[in-house]
């Protein structure tokens, strides 16, 4: 991975309860990054759910991936799964309309290996819980 956009994300109630600040979430990121010698192609902040992809941020940079679908592979880092989604379903829509794109979302607290099977029921047991949380 040479390459990666950041994104970032908060809900306003997360944010007092777990202490999950758009800073700390883009210092850890900037800091993997540049301990594995990784280019920061653009940081995306959201303060906004994750019940599903409808969220301002998220949309520029789908639209940015879209636009880069020819040449090198592309890398989207989080730091954890529910930060990129709250609910399983649309994580794992997602995931596959952003191969399309030669695109692959990481979570650096959670790695996946998608390229194998095992991967989907990993991803479900790092989804659960904040799926289930954001149900409630």
């Amino acid at each position: 991975m040479n390459s990666a956009y950041l994104y970032v994300r908060v809900s306003t109630d997360e944010q007092k309860r777990k202490g999950y600040s758009l800073p700390e979430q883009e210092d850890r990121l900037l800091k993997y990054c540049k301990y594995y010698d990784i280019e920061v192609k653009g940081i995306y902040r959201e303060d906004f759910s994750a019940k599903n992809f409808n969220r301002p941020e998220w949309n520029q940079l789908f639209s940015e991936i879209k636009k880069k679908s020819s040449g090198e592979d592309k890398n989207i880092l989080s730091i954890k799964w529910d930060r990129f989604s709250r609910n399983i379903e649309f994580a794992y829509e997602m995931i596959g309309k952003l191969r399309k794109y030669k695109t692959t979302a990481k979570a650096i607290d959670q790695p996946i290996d998608f390229s194998v099977p095992e991967s989907t029921v990993m991803l479900a047991v790092y989804l659960a819980v904040p799926e289930q949380d954001s149900n409630q």
